[in-house]
C-alpha cells in the first residue's frame, strides 16, 4: 500500500476506483471524528488532502458534519460568536501539523465542491478565520498562510461571504493590519510608510507568501463598494501599503514581479482619488518639476508595464491591468500624466521612421494599437490618448491616423476634436526637428516617407480614365456582392453607410438656408 508521501504529487485518479475513494473519504472522516492521536490525525488528513483533489469523491466531505470535523481540527470554532483564538505558543509541533493539514484539506474541498462552499458559508468559517487573523501575532507560518488562502477562496467563490466580510467582520481593515505586521511597516505620516532604503534586504520568502495571500483576499473584498469599511481613510491606508510594496524586492525577480502584479490588481480596484497617495510623500519629498510629488512608484509601474510588453504573451491578464491603472491615474492626476508623458511620449525628433517601428516604449505601445485582441489594443490606445489629453491632433502626431483609427471610430472622433475629460492647459511644445518636417509627414503612417514614383505619370488621359472606371466597377461589384460596404463620416465624427453620410449635410444645409 502506498503512503501519502508516495502520492503527494498525484493529481489524476482512476475513474474506475471512484467509489472506493469516496468510501475511503468517509472512513477517514469517521476516524478523524474520534479521539485519536495527533500522528494518526496527520496521516489521515494527508491522505484526505490528496483525495480532495478529485471533485467526484467529495460527497462525504462536503457535508455539514464533514466540514465541522475539518474545522474543528483546524481549530476554527465555526459559527460561534468570537470564533477561535488559536493558542499557537502552547501547541506542539505535531498539533500544529494537524492544524495545517486540516486547513489544506479545507482549501481543497472548498475549491472543488460547491456543496462545501455553501456549508462553509452556513457555518461561518470566515468568522473563525478572521478571529484567528486578529489573534495571530507570530506563530506558525503555514497556519497563517493557509488561513489567508482559505479566506481568499471563500471571498472569491461566495459573494454573500464577501459581503459579510466587508460589512460585519471589517475584513479590509483586518487584512490591512495583517500586511502591516507581515511587512513590519513603520508609518512616518498619515499615509506614508518609511522608505525601505537602497540597502534594504529582500522580503523573506515566508513573509512574501503571506502578504500575497492577503493581497488576493483584499482584491476580492474591494471588487465592490467598500464605503461601509471605513471609507476613504481605510482605502488610502491600503494605497500607501501598496506603494511600499512597489518599492520592495523579494528573494527572486520572478517573485518580485508576481508581488507587483498583485499590488497593481488591487490598486486597480481602489477609487482613483486615492492614487495621489502614490506620489504625495511629505516626509520623503519629491521632484520640483512635478510640484514636489514623488514619482518613484509611478516609474516602477512604467517599468513593470514595459517588462510585460516585452514578454510578448498573455497581454490580456498580464498587461491590461497596469495599462488601465496608468490610464486612470493619468486621467485624474495631472502630475502623474505629465511625468508619464515625458517617459512615454517625449517631444518628437525622429519622424523618418514609422511610429510602430523601434524599441522605445512609444513604439511598443503603438504596435499594440493594432493588436489582434480587442481589449489589449483598446487599452493601449486609450492610454496614449489620455497622455495626449484626449486631443485627436496630438494623438495622431505620435501614432499616425492608421494606428489610431480603431480608437477614433469607437470614440466617434474620426472628424477630429477632443474627448470629454477636461485637462490642464500645460502646452505640448514641438521640437525644431518636428516643426521642419511636419509639412512632409504622411498623416496616415505618421512619418516622412521617401518620394514614391507616380504610377500614372506616363499614362495618357484616356488610360487614366480607363483605369479610374475599372476601379469604380471593381468597388461597385464588391459592394453589390456585400463583400465590402462603403462608409462615410457623419458630421458628429461617427461612421455611417456612405449614402447616409452623404445625405446628412444636404439635409442640414437645406434647413439652415430656408427662409
Amino acid at each position: 500500500m502506498k503512503t501519502p508521501n508516495n502520492n503527494s504529487r498525484t493529481f489524476t485518479f482512476d475513474p474506475k476506483e471512484e467509489d472506493l475513494r469516496s468510501r475511503l473519504c468517509q472512513g477517514l472522516l469517521t476516524v478523524l471524528g474520534r479521539q485519536v492521536g495527533s500522528c494518526c490525525q496527520s496521516t489521515c488528513l494527508e491522505t484526505l488532502r490528496i483525495l480532495s483533489r478529485d471533485k467526484r469523491v467529495l460527497g462525504p466531505v462536503g457535508t455539514r458534519e464533514g466540514m465541522l470535523v475539518l474545522a474543528g481540527l483546524a481549530r476554527l470554532q465555526a459559527g460561534e460568536e468570537g470564533g477561535d483564538s488559536l493558542q499557537e505558543d502552547a501547541q506542539t509541533e505535531e498539533e500544529e501539523k494537524v492544524v495545517v493539514e486540516a486547513l489544506k484539506c479545507l482549501c481543497n474541498v472548498v475549491f472543488n465542491s460547491v456543496a462545501a462552499q455553501q456549508v462553509g458559508a452556513d457555518v461561518q468559517l470566515a468568522r473563525g478565520l478572521c478571529s484567528r487573523l486578529h489573534a495571530a501575532r507570530a506563530g506558525c507560518h503555514e497556519v497563517g498562510l493557509f488561513s489567508l488562502r482559505l479566506l481568499f477562496l471563500l471571498s472569491a467563490l461566495r459573494p454573500d461571504v464577501r459581503g459579510g466580510l466587508q460589512r460585519e467582520l471589517h475584513a479590509v481593515g483586518l487584512l490591512t493590519e495583517v500586511l502591516e505586521r507581515t511587512l513590519d511597516l513603520r508609518w512616518v505620516g498619515p499615509y506614508e510608510v518609511a522608505h525601505p532604503g537602497l540597502q534594504a534586504l529582500p522580503i523573506p520568502a515566508e513573509d512574501n507568501e503571506r502578504a500575497m495571500e492577503a493581497l488576493k483576499a483584499l482584491f476580492n473584498l474591494t471588487l465592490s463598494d467598500t464605503s461601509d469599511e471605513g471609507g476613504d481613510h481605510q482605502l488610502r491606508l491600503v494605497t500607501a501599503i501598496m506603494r511600499h510594496l512597489l518599492m520592495l524586492k523579494t528573494q527572486t525577480e520572478d517573485k518580485t514581479e508576481e508581488a507587483h502584479s498583485h499590488t497593481i490588481n488591487l490598486l486597480s480596484n481602489l477609487p482613483v482619488s486615492c492614487l495621489d497617495v502614490l506620489i504625495d510623500l511629505p516626509v520623503q519629498g519629491g521632484q520640483e518639476e512635478y510640484s514636489g510629488k514623488n514619482m518613484d512608484a509611478v516609474q516602477v509601474l512604467l517599468d513593470f508595464m514595459e517588462k510585460r510588453i516585452d514578454k510578448g504573451a498573455n497581454y490580456k491578464e498580464g498587461l491590461t491591468p497596469v495599462l488601465s491603472l496608468l490610464t486612470e491615474g493619468s486621467r485624474y492626476h495631472r502630475e502623474i500624466r505629465r511625468y508619464i508623458k515625458t517617459q512615454v511620449l517625449p517631444p518628437l525628433k525622429e519622424v523618418k521612421v514609422r511610429p510602430e517601428i523601434g524599441s522605445t516604449v512609444r513604439n511598443k505601445l503603438v504596435r499594440l494599437m493594432t493588436h489582434v485582441d480587442m481589449g489589449v489594443k483598446q487599452s493601449a490606445a486609450e492610454f496614449l490618448f489620455v497622455l495626449c489629453k484626449e486631443s485627436v491632433d496630438h494623438l495622431l502626431k505620435y501614432t499616425g491616423y492608421g494606428n489610431a483609427a480603431g480608437l477614433l471610430v469607437a470614440r466617434g472622433l474620426l472628424a477630429g476634436g477632443r474627448g470629454e475629460t477636461l485637462y490642464s492647459d500645460d502646452e505640448d511644445s514641438d521640437t525644431e526637428e518636428y516643426k521642419s518636417a511636419k509639412p512632409f509627414i504622411n498623416p496616415i503612417t505618421g512619418h516622412v516617407e521617401e518620394p514614391m514614383p507616380n504610377p500614372i505619370e506616363d499614362m495618357t488621359e484616356d488610360q487614366k480614365e480607363y483605369e479610374a472606371q475599372k476601379l469604380v466597377n471593381m468597388f461597385d461589384k464588391l459592394s453589390r456582392q456585400q463583400l465590402i460596404r462603403p462608409m462615410g463620416v457623419r458630421r458628429d465624427g461617427t461612421l455611417a453607410p456612405l449614402e447616409e453620410a452623404l445625405r446628412q449635410p444636404t439635409a442640414d444645409s437645406c434647413s439652415s438656408d430656408s427662409d
